[in-house]
Protein backbone atom coordinates (compact mmCIF):
# COMPACT_ATOMS: atom_id res chain seq x y z
CA UNK A 1 0.00 0.00 0.00
CA UNK A 2 0.81 3.49 -0.52
CA UNK A 3 2.18 5.81 2.28
CA UNK A 4 0.43 9.05 3.02
CA UNK A 5 3.02 10.99 1.68
CA UNK A 6 3.11 9.32 -1.44
CA UNK A 7 -0.48 9.55 -1.62
CA UNK A 8 -0.56 13.27 -1.15
CA UNK A 9 2.39 13.73 -4.11
CA UNK A 10 0.16 11.94 -6.45
CA UNK A 11 -3.14 14.08 -5.38
CA UNK A 12 -1.42 17.16 -6.22
CA UNK A 13 -0.71 16.55 -9.61
CA UNK A 14 -4.17 15.86 -10.43
CA UNK A 15 -4.86 19.62 -11.76
CA UNK A 16 -1.24 19.25 -13.72
CA UNK A 17 -2.89 16.08 -15.10
CA UNK A 18 -5.75 17.61 -16.55
CA UNK A 19 -3.60 19.89 -18.27
CA UNK A 20 -0.92 18.23 -19.58
CA UNK A 21 -2.52 14.34 -19.47
CA UNK A 22 -2.94 13.62 -23.23
CA UNK A 23 0.66 15.87 -23.53
CA UNK A 24 1.83 13.20 -21.39
CA UNK A 25 -0.11 10.40 -23.07
CA UNK A 26 0.94 11.13 -26.78
CA UNK A 27 4.50 11.26 -25.63
CA UNK A 28 4.53 8.15 -23.75
CA UNK A 29 3.14 6.01 -26.95
CA UNK A 30 5.62 8.24 -29.34
CA UNK A 31 8.54 6.74 -27.02
CA UNK A 32 6.89 3.12 -25.97
CA UNK A 33 6.38 2.46 -30.19
CA UNK A 34 9.87 3.82 -31.03
CA UNK A 35 11.46 2.00 -28.39
CA UNK A 36 9.38 -1.80 -28.30
CA UNK A 37 8.01 -1.49 -32.11
CA UNK A 38 6.59 -5.27 -31.01
CA UNK A 39 3.71 -3.50 -29.23
CA UNK A 40 2.64 -2.44 -32.68
CA UNK A 41 1.26 -6.11 -32.87
CA UNK A 42 -1.45 -5.18 -29.99
CA UNK A 43 -2.67 -1.72 -30.18
CA UNK A 44 -5.04 -0.76 -32.70
CA UNK A 45 -3.36 1.77 -34.89
CA UNK A 46 -6.39 3.58 -35.78
CA UNK A 47 -6.86 4.26 -32.32
CA UNK A 48 -3.85 5.60 -31.83
CA UNK A 49 -3.95 8.01 -35.14
CA UNK A 50 -6.69 9.57 -33.94
CA UNK A 51 -5.82 10.38 -30.48
CA UNK A 52 -8.71 7.98 -28.96
CA UNK A 53 -5.95 5.95 -26.94
CA UNK A 54 -4.09 8.88 -26.30
CA UNK A 55 -7.47 10.54 -24.40
CA UNK A 56 -8.95 6.94 -22.38
CA UNK A 57 -5.33 7.20 -21.24
CA UNK A 58 -5.02 10.32 -19.98
CA UNK A 59 -8.45 9.66 -18.38
CA UNK A 60 -7.11 6.81 -17.04
CA UNK A 61 -4.18 7.96 -15.31
CA UNK A 62 -6.18 11.16 -14.16
CA UNK A 63 -8.77 8.95 -12.53
CA UNK A 64 -5.92 7.12 -10.91
CA UNK A 65 -4.68 10.15 -9.73
CA UNK A 66 -7.68 11.30 -8.20
CA UNK A 67 -8.98 8.30 -6.24
CA UNK A 68 -5.20 7.82 -5.22
CA UNK A 69 -6.37 7.12 -1.39
CA UNK A 70 -9.39 4.74 -2.51
CA UNK A 71 -7.92 2.84 -5.48
CA UNK A 72 -11.21 0.45 -4.61
CA UNK A 73 -13.19 3.41 -6.43
CA UNK A 74 -11.86 2.76 -9.76
CA UNK A 75 -11.78 -0.88 -9.63
CA UNK A 76 -14.65 -1.69 -11.88
CA UNK A 77 -12.53 0.59 -14.39
CA UNK A 78 -9.77 -1.99 -13.86
CA UNK A 79 -11.77 -4.58 -14.64
CA UNK A 80 -13.40 -3.13 -17.78
CA UNK A 81 -9.69 -2.64 -18.84
CA UNK A 82 -8.20 -5.91 -17.91
CA UNK A 83 -11.16 -7.40 -20.29
CA UNK A 84 -9.42 -5.80 -23.10
CA UNK A 85 -5.75 -6.70 -22.32
CA UNK A 86 -6.48 -10.15 -21.49
CA UNK A 87 -8.62 -10.14 -25.17
CA UNK A 88 -5.29 -8.55 -26.92
CA UNK A 89 -2.80 -10.56 -25.28
CA UNK A 90 -1.37 -7.94 -22.62
CA UNK A 91 1.17 -9.81 -20.27
CA UNK A 92 2.44 -9.43 -16.72
CA UNK A 93 6.24 -8.58 -18.90
CA UNK A 94 4.24 -5.45 -20.63
CA UNK A 95 4.05 -3.32 -17.69
CA UNK A 96 7.66 -2.72 -16.40
CA UNK A 97 7.59 -1.52 -20.14
CA UNK A 98 4.85 0.78 -19.80
CA UNK A 99 5.69 2.37 -16.57
CA UNK A 100 9.15 2.92 -17.98
CA UNK A 101 8.42 4.79 -20.73
CA UNK A 102 4.72 7.01 -18.62
CA UNK A 103 7.35 7.97 -15.82
CA UNK A 104 9.36 9.67 -18.64
CA UNK A 105 6.98 11.05 -20.78
CA UNK A 106 5.78 12.84 -17.31
CA UNK A 107 9.52 14.36 -16.91
CA UNK A 108 9.87 15.16 -20.14
CA UNK A 109 6.82 16.74 -20.65
CA UNK A 110 6.35 18.79 -17.34
CA UNK A 111 10.19 19.17 -17.21
CA UNK A 112 11.44 20.89 -13.73
CA UNK A 113 8.21 20.36 -12.38
CA UNK A 114 8.47 16.66 -12.26
CA UNK A 115 10.15 16.75 -9.19
CA UNK A 116 12.39 13.68 -8.05
CA UNK A 117 9.38 12.99 -5.52
CA UNK A 118 7.14 13.37 -7.84
CA UNK A 119 8.42 10.86 -10.17
CA UNK A 120 9.46 8.66 -6.95
CA UNK A 121 5.50 8.70 -6.07
CA UNK A 122 4.11 8.02 -9.43
CA UNK A 123 6.89 4.85 -10.22
CA UNK A 124 5.53 3.77 -6.88
CA UNK A 125 1.78 4.18 -7.28
CA UNK A 126 2.20 2.95 -10.78
CA UNK A 127 3.85 -0.51 -8.65
CA UNK A 128 0.73 -1.06 -7.01
CA UNK A 129 -2.01 -0.09 -10.07
CA UNK A 130 0.08 -2.43 -12.87
CA UNK A 131 0.05 -5.19 -9.28
CA UNK A 132 -3.78 -4.74 -9.57
CA UNK A 133 -3.66 -5.21 -13.22
CA UNK A 134 -2.09 -8.08 -13.58
CA UNK A 135 -3.24 -9.68 -10.45
CA UNK A 136 -7.14 -9.50 -12.23
CA UNK A 137 -5.80 -10.10 -15.89
CA UNK A 138 -3.90 -13.48 -14.59
CA UNK A 139 -7.43 -14.64 -13.24
CA UNK A 140 -8.98 -13.74 -16.20
CA UNK A 141 -6.64 -16.10 -18.20
CA UNK A 142 -6.98 -18.81 -15.63
CA UNK A 143 -10.67 -18.21 -16.05
CA UNK A 144 -10.38 -18.22 -20.06
CA UNK A 145 -8.28 -21.35 -20.22
CA UNK A 146 -9.74 -23.66 -17.49
CA UNK A 147 -13.49 -23.11 -18.78
CA UNK A 148 -15.24 -25.99 -21.18
CA UNK A 149 -13.96 -25.45 -24.53
CA UNK A 150 -11.57 -22.67 -23.32
CA UNK A 151 -8.36 -21.25 -24.35
CA UNK A 152 -5.52 -18.25 -22.74
CA UNK A 153 -4.36 -17.01 -25.91
CA UNK A 154 -5.41 -16.92 -29.82
CA UNK A 155 -6.62 -20.00 -31.28
CA UNK A 156 -8.12 -21.02 -34.80
CA UNK A 157 -11.42 -20.29 -36.28
CA UNK A 158 -12.59 -21.10 -39.31
CA UNK A 159 -14.87 -19.17 -41.59
CA UNK A 160 -18.33 -21.40 -42.69
CA UNK A 161 -20.70 -18.95 -43.50
CA UNK A 162 -20.96 -15.11 -44.51
CA UNK A 163 -23.94 -13.27 -44.63
CA UNK A 164 -24.46 -9.77 -45.86
CA UNK A 165 -26.96 -8.01 -43.63
CA UNK A 166 -26.69 -4.29 -45.22
CA UNK A 167 -25.37 -2.32 -47.47
CA UNK A 168 -22.24 -2.25 -45.17
CA UNK A 169 -22.73 -5.00 -42.46
CA UNK A 170 -22.10 -8.29 -43.04
CA UNK A 171 -22.10 -11.59 -40.22
CA UNK A 172 -19.25 -14.01 -40.30
CA UNK A 173 -19.89 -16.85 -38.77
CA UNK A 174 -17.31 -18.80 -37.32
CA UNK A 175 -16.16 -22.06 -35.65
CA UNK A 176 -13.09 -24.02 -33.84
CA UNK A 177 -10.78 -24.84 -36.66
CA UNK A 178 -9.37 -28.10 -34.59
CA UNK A 179 -13.59 -29.04 -34.22
CA UNK A 180 -12.74 -28.54 -30.63
CA UNK A 181 -15.52 -27.53 -28.29
CA UNK A 182 -16.72 -23.64 -28.09
CA UNK A 183 -16.31 -21.66 -24.94
CA UNK A 184 -19.43 -20.31 -23.30
CA UNK A 185 -19.51 -16.89 -23.65
CA UNK A 186 -22.44 -14.11 -21.90
CA UNK A 187 -24.23 -12.12 -24.08
CA UNK A 188 -22.44 -8.58 -24.49
CA UNK A 189 -19.35 -10.36 -24.42
CA UNK A 190 -16.71 -9.64 -27.32
CA UNK A 191 -13.92 -11.38 -29.22
CA UNK A 192 -10.40 -10.33 -30.52
CA UNK A 193 -9.28 -10.98 -33.96
CA UNK A 194 -6.21 -11.05 -35.50
CA UNK A 195 -5.33 -10.61 -38.71
CA UNK A 196 -2.48 -10.51 -40.80
CA UNK A 197 -2.85 -7.79 -44.01
CA UNK A 198 -0.51 -8.63 -46.90
CA UNK A 199 2.16 -5.84 -47.21
CA UNK A 200 1.26 -4.90 -43.01
CA UNK A 201 4.40 -4.85 -41.17
CA UNK A 202 2.12 -5.72 -37.95
CA UNK A 203 -0.44 -7.68 -36.87
CA UNK A 204 -3.63 -6.14 -36.45
CA UNK A 205 -6.51 -6.73 -33.56
CA UNK A 206 -9.58 -6.00 -33.12
CA UNK A 207 -12.54 -6.71 -30.91
CA UNK A 208 -16.08 -7.14 -32.19
CA UNK A 209 -18.93 -8.23 -30.29
CA UNK A 210 -20.36 -11.61 -30.68
CA UNK A 211 -24.13 -11.04 -32.44
CA UNK A 212 -25.94 -13.86 -31.35
CA UNK A 213 -26.80 -16.20 -27.89
CA UNK A 214 -24.34 -18.68 -27.26
CA UNK A 215 -24.92 -22.62 -27.90
CA UNK A 216 -25.31 -22.14 -31.36
CA UNK A 217 -22.29 -23.51 -32.15
CA UNK A 218 -20.47 -21.14 -33.80
CA UNK A 219 -19.34 -17.47 -33.06
CA UNK A 220 -20.73 -14.70 -34.85
CA UNK A 221 -19.68 -10.90 -35.55
CA UNK A 222 -21.76 -8.72 -36.99
CA UNK A 223 -18.88 -6.06 -38.83
CA UNK A 224 -19.32 -3.21 -40.34
CA UNK A 225 -17.51 -1.94 -43.44
CA UNK A 226 -15.27 1.28 -42.30
CA UNK A 227 -14.91 3.12 -45.93
CA UNK A 228 -12.15 6.21 -46.39
CA UNK A 229 -13.61 9.21 -46.06
CA UNK A 230 -12.27 12.65 -45.88
CA UNK A 231 -11.55 13.30 -42.49
CA UNK A 232 -10.77 9.74 -41.83
CA UNK A 233 -8.71 6.35 -43.74
CA UNK A 234 -10.68 3.52 -44.31
CA UNK A 235 -11.13 0.58 -41.22
CA UNK A 236 -7.81 -2.02 -42.34
CA UNK A 237 -9.39 -4.88 -40.54
CA UNK A 238 -13.17 -4.18 -41.32
CA UNK A 239 -12.17 -3.75 -45.13
CA UNK A 240 -10.05 -6.95 -45.23
CA UNK A 241 -13.23 -9.30 -43.47
CA UNK A 242 -15.36 -7.75 -46.15
CA UNK A 243 -13.32 -8.17 -48.91
CA UNK A 244 -10.86 -10.63 -48.31
CA UNK A 245 -11.69 -13.23 -45.68
CA UNK A 246 -13.48 -16.35 -47.91
CA UNK A 247 -15.78 -19.74 -46.34
CA UNK A 248 -12.65 -21.75 -45.30
CA UNK A 249 -10.57 -18.77 -44.56
CA UNK A 250 -8.61 -18.97 -40.53
CA UNK A 251 -8.69 -16.17 -37.80
CA UNK A 252 -6.69 -16.07 -35.10
CA UNK A 253 -9.19 -15.12 -32.35
CA UNK A 254 -9.47 -14.63 -28.42
CA UNK A 255 -11.60 -16.15 -25.63
CA UNK A 256 -14.87 -13.93 -25.06
CA UNK A 257 -14.44 -11.06 -22.59
CA UNK A 258 -15.73 -7.88 -21.48
CA UNK A 259 -18.01 -6.75 -18.89
CA UNK A 260 -21.07 -5.33 -20.87
CA UNK A 261 -23.04 -8.25 -20.03
CA UNK A 262 -27.06 -8.94 -19.57
CA UNK A 263 -28.01 -9.53 -15.76
CA UNK A 264 -29.53 -12.74 -16.23
CA UNK A 265 -30.82 -12.85 -12.26
CA UNK A 266 -32.49 -9.84 -12.70
CA UNK A 267 -36.41 -10.49 -13.68
CA UNK A 268 -37.52 -6.76 -14.62
CA UNK A 269 -37.45 -5.69 -17.93
CA UNK A 270 -35.02 -4.94 -20.24
CA UNK A 271 -34.93 -2.22 -22.73
CA UNK A 272 -32.33 -2.43 -25.27
CA UNK A 273 -31.31 0.81 -27.24
CA UNK A 274 -28.76 0.99 -30.25
CA UNK A 275 -27.54 2.91 -32.98
CA UNK A 276 -25.88 1.64 -35.75
CA UNK A 277 -23.58 -1.39 -36.05
CA UNK A 278 -24.39 -0.84 -31.83
CA UNK A 279 -26.70 -3.21 -32.12
CA UNK A 280 -24.47 -6.35 -31.85
CA UNK A 281 -24.10 -7.43 -28.10
CA UNK A 282 -27.84 -5.92 -28.06
CA UNK A 283 -28.92 -8.95 -30.50
CA UNK A 284 -27.21 -11.02 -28.49
CA UNK A 285 -29.08 -10.14 -25.33
CA UNK A 286 -32.16 -10.34 -27.31
CA UNK A 287 -31.80 -13.93 -28.15
CA UNK A 288 -30.58 -15.04 -25.13
CA UNK A 289 -34.09 -13.60 -23.10
CA UNK A 290 -35.88 -14.93 -26.09
CA UNK A 291 -34.59 -18.36 -25.06
CA UNK A 292 -34.37 -17.99 -21.05
CA UNK A 293 -36.67 -15.48 -20.09
CA UNK A 294 -39.16 -14.55 -22.68
CA UNK A 295 -41.44 -13.20 -20.16
CA UNK A 296 -39.21 -10.72 -18.78
CA UNK A 297 -40.58 -8.00 -21.19
CA UNK A 298 -37.91 -6.34 -23.80
CA UNK A 299 -38.26 -3.30 -25.43
CA UNK A 300 -35.80 -3.59 -28.86
CA UNK A 301 -35.36 0.13 -30.58
CA UNK A 302 -32.94 0.61 -32.75
CA UNK A 303 -32.17 3.79 -35.01
CA UNK A 304 -30.60 3.55 -37.73
CA UNK A 305 -30.26 5.85 -40.82
CA UNK A 306 -32.38 4.21 -43.02
CA UNK A 307 -33.36 0.38 -44.06
CA UNK A 308 -30.41 -0.16 -46.45
CA UNK A 309 -28.35 0.48 -43.26
CA UNK A 310 -30.41 -1.69 -40.89
CA UNK A 311 -28.56 -4.96 -40.19
CA UNK A 312 -30.76 -7.87 -38.81
CA UNK A 313 -34.08 -6.38 -38.99
CA UNK A 314 -35.46 -9.34 -39.75
CA UNK A 315 -34.01 -11.63 -37.25
CA UNK A 316 -35.08 -9.34 -34.92
CA UNK A 317 -38.33 -9.05 -36.24
CA UNK A 318 -38.89 -12.86 -36.35
CA UNK A 319 -37.87 -13.02 -32.29
CA UNK A 320 -40.44 -10.38 -31.66
CA UNK A 321 -42.90 -12.26 -33.54
CA UNK A 322 -42.55 -14.89 -31.49
CA UNK A 323 -42.68 -13.54 -28.08
CA UNK A 324 -45.75 -11.46 -26.99
CA UNK A 325 -43.68 -9.89 -24.34
CA UNK A 326 -40.94 -8.66 -26.60
CA UNK A 327 -41.39 -5.44 -29.34
CA UNK A 328 -39.34 -3.87 -31.68
CA UNK A 329 -39.03 -0.25 -32.55
CA UNK A 330 -37.21 1.70 -35.37
CA UNK A 331 -36.00 4.97 -35.33
CA UNK A 332 -34.91 6.11 -38.93
CA UNK A 333 -32.94 9.91 -39.29
CA UNK A 334 -32.96 9.99 -43.32
CA UNK A 335 -35.33 7.20 -44.33
CA UNK A 336 -35.81 6.55 -47.93
CA UNK A 337 -38.83 6.98 -50.27
CA UNK A 338 -39.44 3.33 -50.13
CA UNK A 339 -38.94 3.91 -46.26
CA UNK A 340 -41.23 6.00 -46.07
CA UNK A 341 -43.68 4.33 -48.50
CA UNK A 342 -43.45 0.72 -46.75
CA UNK A 343 -43.71 2.38 -43.40
CA UNK A 344 -40.98 0.22 -42.35
CA UNK A 345 -40.06 2.41 -39.27
CA UNK A 346 -41.59 4.02 -36.37
CA UNK A 347 -40.23 7.78 -35.77
CA UNK A 348 -38.47 9.87 -38.13
CA UNK A 349 -35.56 11.80 -37.05
CA UNK A 350 -33.65 10.99 -33.47
CA UNK A 351 -34.07 9.06 -30.84
CA UNK A 352 -35.40 11.80 -27.70
CA UNK A 353 -36.94 11.24 -24.35
CA UNK A 354 -40.48 12.41 -25.24
CA UNK A 355 -40.57 9.38 -27.79
CA UNK A 356 -38.93 6.90 -25.38
CA UNK A 357 -41.58 7.79 -22.29
CA UNK A 358 -44.43 6.68 -25.46
CA UNK A 359 -42.45 3.11 -26.36
CA UNK A 360 -41.03 2.07 -23.32
CA UNK A 361 -43.95 0.89 -20.71
CA UNK A 362 -42.00 0.59 -17.83
CA UNK A 363 -39.40 2.61 -16.60
CA UNK A 364 -38.20 0.41 -13.83
CA UNK A 365 -36.34 -1.63 -16.28
CA UNK A 366 -32.61 -2.37 -17.02
CA UNK A 367 -31.39 -0.04 -20.02
CA UNK A 368 -28.37 -1.59 -21.94
CA UNK A 369 -27.59 0.87 -24.80
CA UNK A 370 -24.51 0.96 -27.74
CA UNK A 371 -23.52 2.93 -30.81
CA UNK A 372 -21.53 6.21 -31.90
CA UNK A 373 -20.19 8.36 -29.22
CA UNK A 374 -22.82 11.11 -29.91
CA UNK A 375 -25.90 8.90 -30.19
CA UNK A 376 -24.21 7.67 -26.71
CA UNK A 377 -24.15 10.90 -25.21
CA UNK A 378 -27.85 11.77 -26.27
CA UNK A 379 -29.29 8.37 -24.47
CA UNK A 380 -27.51 8.93 -21.34
CA UNK A 381 -28.88 12.33 -21.48
CA UNK A 382 -32.15 11.37 -21.77
CA UNK A 383 -31.99 8.70 -19.24
CA UNK A 384 -30.59 10.85 -16.77
CA UNK A 385 -33.27 13.15 -17.06
CA UNK A 386 -35.37 10.57 -17.04
CA UNK A 387 -34.40 9.87 -13.30
CA UNK A 388 -33.42 6.56 -14.10
CA UNK A 389 -31.07 4.91 -11.54
CA UNK A 390 -27.43 5.06 -12.68
CA UNK A 391 -27.40 1.29 -11.56
CA UNK A 392 -29.70 0.77 -13.98
CA UNK A 393 -28.08 2.11 -17.05
CA UNK A 394 -25.11 -0.01 -18.53
CA UNK A 395 -23.26 0.86 -21.89
CA UNK A 396 -20.62 -0.10 -23.50
CA UNK A 397 -18.29 2.02 -26.09
CA UNK A 398 -16.64 0.34 -29.23
CA UNK A 399 -12.75 1.10 -28.70
CA UNK A 400 -11.18 2.70 -25.68
CA UNK A 401 -13.86 4.79 -23.46
CA UNK A 402 -14.91 7.67 -23.91
CA UNK A 403 -17.13 10.20 -21.72
CA UNK A 404 -20.64 10.36 -21.34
Amino acid sequence: MLNQRTIEIIKSTVPVLEIHGTAITKRFYEMLFTAHPELLNIFNHANQKQGKQQTALANAVYAAALHIDRLEAILPVVKQIAHKHRSLGVLPEHYPIVGQHLLAAIQEVLGEAATEDILQAWGEAYGVIAGAFIGVENEMYQQAKSQEGGWADFKPFRLVRKVKESEVITSFYLIPADGGALAAHEPGQYISVKVQILGETHTHIRQYSLSDAADKGYYRITVKREDPVADRPGGKVSLYLHEHLEIGDVLPISAPAGDFTLDQQDSRPVVLISGGVGLTPLVSMLNTLAAKQPHRGVTFIHAAQNGQLHALKQQVEAVAAQHEDISVHWCYDKPTERDLSEKTFHKEGYIDLAWLKTVVPNRAACFYFCGPHPFMKAIYAALREWEIPTEDIHFEFFGPAGSL
